[in-house]
């Protein structure tokens, strides 16, 4: 496979699950709103700017984080390469090169959802047409994650889509994680730790985690339990520890994997030796940190590898 279409591929399986991210934390933070009061909705937009780690981007033209400043920064300013919007574009300039790789039905789909996104924009700019217009758009999103499951070859070109958009899930849990974490345990913001147990089950929430780990944790909402299972888990898809296994498995059947193997490896063992409950006391953020990193490093391995040059998102 030439390198720039593996590089190609890898970006589109980033870009559709980072369009995913960015629907769903409009979408989970504007219902959580119903249940909270106003002085703690401002932490609450404030603290999605955060997870996207573009903060210094969205105050240079914003004063504020409301509700519709940060929903018009995640959804539609084309200034922020995370915004939905910028993302679609961006997945669909990856496929249109390269889409002979893929079934048909999967450019049909991904132009229809880039022309859905950018005729209805301004729904979702509106409290009244929102949730309708961000169901609608995840739709498309597992619409078309399910066509490539079961209409393309699971072979190298697919291996690099699984490889982004596990990559980005992991990065994408990980930010939700700290600022989430931080937020609570610090009570930034005056937050009241009456809404404790709302904000920890909307960290979860964010993560579409919520039934499954009810599942899986025999507790009332805690969290150090939220912690453990959205890192350490390796069955729901979302959780770090399943992110990286699906890594490994992925670039264990390409060829010249050392290193990258050996950075996927690191960031296992380093997880595997984590202690939820003592870093609640002290290091959380220092250890997401840690994780932030290690998939930065397992990043560069499979950019340097496999399309010869470091890549930029």
């Amino acid at each position: 496979m030439l390198s720039r279409v593996a590089e190609r591929m890898y970006w589109f399986g980033r870009y559709l699950e980072r369009a995913e991210n960015s629907i769903r934390l409009v979408n989970v933070n504007a219902s959580l709103l119903l249940d909270l009061p106003a002085a703690v909705n401002k932490q609450i937009w404030n603290g999605l700017i955060e997870i996207t780690g573009n903060t210094e981007s969205f105050y240079k033209s914003h004063t504020k984080a409301g509700e519709k400043s940060v929903t018009h920064f995640l959804l539609a300013d084309t200034s922020n390469p995370g915004a939905l919007i910028c993302c679609m574009k961006m997945l669909r300039e990856n496929i249109r090169t390269t889409r002979e790789i893929m079934p048909s039905e999967t450019w049909e789909q991904i132009n229809e959802f880039y022309l859905f996104t950018k005729n209805n924009l301004q729904k979702a700019l509106s409290r009244g047409s929102r949730h309708e217009f961000l169901d609608d758009a995840m739709n498309f999103c597992h619409q078309i994650t399910g066509l490539l499951s079961g209409n393309m070859s699971h072979g190298e070109a697919y291996n690099f889509v699984r490889i982004g958009r596990n990559l980005e899930r992991a990065d994408m849990t990980s930010r939700i994680l700290d600022v989430g974490c931080m937020n609570l345990m610090t009570q930034k913001g005056d937050i009241p730790k009456a809404y404790d147990n709302i904000l920890w089950m909307n960290v979860l929430r964010s993560l579409s985690a919520y039934q499954m780990y009810r599942q899986n944790v025999l507790d009332k909402v805690n969290g150090e339990d939220v912690i453990d299972f959205l890192i350490k888990d390796v069955q729901f898809p979302r959780a770090i520890g399943h992110c990286l296994i699906e890594v490994n498995h992925c670039v264990s059947r390409l060829p010249k994997n050392d290193h990258a193997l050996r950075s996927i490896t690191r960031a296992q063992r380093n997880i595997s030796e984590m202690n939820a409950a003592k870093l609640i006391e002290d290091g959380l953020h220092e250890f997401i940190d840690e994780i932030q990193i290690d998939l930065a490093g397992i990043h560069n391995h499979v950019s340097q590898t496999w399309f010869d040059y470091s890549s930029n998102a």
